[in-house]
């Protein structure tokens, strides 16, 4: 079996707005194809048009090559050995950051190629399984058009998500720091004041928690937030520093009574190592995309269970990154719960209308997977009218490299 040709998908939600901080409305969908007419799909977070150039681009010697060029004639079905071959080819490029993450993509569907080959879900590749069920979170949605129809919209998204089964939920509390929704503003007392609403809400049964999204400037003010949530039961706290102060993360782990998580947007096993050693985080959050695709997400897992850390991915694209992430989730004792939305829950319209999958959810647990390899079908009608619109907005870059 022989790579013949890497189809690049630029998509983008026609209502996407350009004021909210939401990588959910746009994605790259790579699609590798085989001269057995097997094709493996994988997706990754990244700014869609940059990642589709370092796909596509060529290079000029042995250490600057576009992923494309370096992929094609090789049998597929070895992603770990190629994975090593792509780093080592992009080196001078990439190493972290963009090219990484392209990886992610194709290495994602270089998985889903073996597995359907050899006629197994992905995760059984991987080991036996260590779950016989899954247990995902709901990451809430509010409306932050203004602060009191934040509040009124996150209790309401709360409350749908225990009506619908989940026993885990996340609330983004971001008036500060460069996620801040939509220009609001408020002082870190009101985070509080939500954690509380939303505690009261979803009663003491529910796990609850928290992403600030790289809002706070200090330990000393982390610290004196969290002093405040005591009686809240707050499973973890989700990116409350900037990813790159290991000191000041080791420095916070080690004094908040609050377990700290972080992650969603390094690359590479080696900066998970830098993040869980020296940074001294408790929960470990690889984007399975951004991180350098499955072949190193998996390593991520094999290193918190190493160090006696837990896993929890990150996922906020399409339904080919939720499926990822349950696939690692089957083999991983250590990720007690991971982002899943369902599709008639989000607000994302490439969540809800991309891909067919076979995950469903059900009593706040989603079975198995059991379809070969990723278990996800692309909806053509979708993709051509996800495509145009990401024509519309930026017709060269579009249409670079056809």
């Amino acid at each position: 079996m022989k790579v013949v040709d890497i189809r690049t998908h630029v998509l983008l939600d026609p209502d996407f707005d350009i004021g909210a901080t939401s990588s959910a409305q746009d994605t790259i969908v790579v699609e590798v194809v085989t001269d057995e007419g097997i094709v493996g799909v994988g997706e990754t977070d990244l700014n869609a048009w940059i990642a589709r150039a370092c796909i596509e681009s060529p290079g000029t010697h042995t250490m600057d090559q576009g992923i494309k060029h370096l992929l094609l004639g090789r049998d597929p079905l070895d992603p770990e050995a190629i994975w090593r071959e792509l780093y080592v080819g992009t080196a001078m490029t990439g190493r972290r950051g963009a090219v990484v993450h392209a990886i992610g993509a194709v290495d994602m569907a270089l998985w889903d190629i073996v597995g359907k080959v050899r006629g197994v879900p992905c995760w059984q590749l991987w080991g036996d399984a260590a779950v016989s069920t899954l247990t995902p979170y709901a990451s809430l949605q509010p409306d932050a058009s203004s602060m009191s129809i934040y509040e009124e919209t996150m209790v309401e998204w709360a409350r749908r998500a225990v009506q619908a089964g989940f026993t885990a939920v996340k609330l983004e509390a971001t008036f500060d720091g460069p996620y801040r929704h939509k220009g609001l503003k408020a002082g870190d007392e009101k985070i509080t004041e939500i954690l509380q609403t939303v505690r009261d809400t979803v009663g003491p049964g529910v796990r609850m928690m928290v992403d600030v999204q790289y809002a706070f400037d200090s330990v000393e003010r982390a610290l004196r937030v969290t002093r405040e949530w005591n009686d809240l039961d707050v499973f973890f706290l989700e990116a409350p520093l900037w990813p790159d102060d290991l000191t000041k993360y080791a420095e916070l782990s080690t004094q908040s009574k609050v377990p700290i998580a972080s992650g969603e947007w390094l690359a590479t096993e080696w900066e998970f190592r830098d993040l869980a050693e020296r940074g001294k985080v408790q929960f470990l959050q690889p984007d399975t995309g951004r991180v350098g695709g499955i072949s190193q997400a998996l390593k991520v897992c094999r290193l918190a269970a190493d160090l006696g850390r837990q896993v929890v991915p990150h996922a906020w694209k399409t339904g080919i990154s939720t499926a990822a992430a349950a696939h690692l989730a089957m083999v991983t004792p250590h990720m007690p719960t991971f982002e899943f939305l369902p599709p008639e829950l989000s607000t994302s319209r490439l969540r809800r209308e991309l891909v067919l999958e076979e995950l469903v959810f059900e009593n706040g647990l989603l079975a198995p997977p059991t379809k070969p390899g990723l278990g996800v079908e692309l909806v053509p009608e979708a993709m051509a009218e996800f495509a145009a619109a990401a024509e519309r907005v930026w017709p060269s870059a579009a249409g670079m490299a056809r």
